[in-house]
């Protein structure tokens, strides 16, 4: 999923760029799916349909997620840069969450 407070058309013309034979991402939610309160617009992570208890949000900032703050992962913003790896730095912490979600776990229910 892709879930951004973009209007709707521009957010397509960035999946076409991320994403051009759109094989990676299967849902894009937009502006017209966020809530608007006071000029501002929100990501209400539950429009998903999804467990939240199995839902992360990576943003540059919480504030597109009030109501769900504990699904935050903060990442700095992109600022088109094609050196910028902070995504592949999260990979050991999302195959972790990945892991645990699977099996149930918690980090310290490793053994060995």
């Amino acid at each position: 999923f892709i879930f951004t407070t973009a209007k709707q058309d521009y957010a397509e013309k960035v999946l076409d760029v991320l994403d051009p034979k759109k094989k990676l991402i299967r849902h894009c939610l937009s502006q017209r799916d966020c809530l608007c309160a006071r000029g501002c617009y929100w990501k209400d992570l539950t429009r998903l349909g999804r467990d939240l208890a199995k839902t992360v949000a990576l943003d540059h900032t919480i504030q597109g997620f009030p109501a769900q703050a504990a699904n935050w992962i903060p990442v700095p913003r992109w600022w088109g840069d094609p050196r910028d790896e902070e995504l592949l730095r999260l990979t050991p912490l999302l195959g972790e969450l990945s892991r645990v979600v699977r099996t149930g776990g918690g980090a310290g229910d490793r053994e060995g």
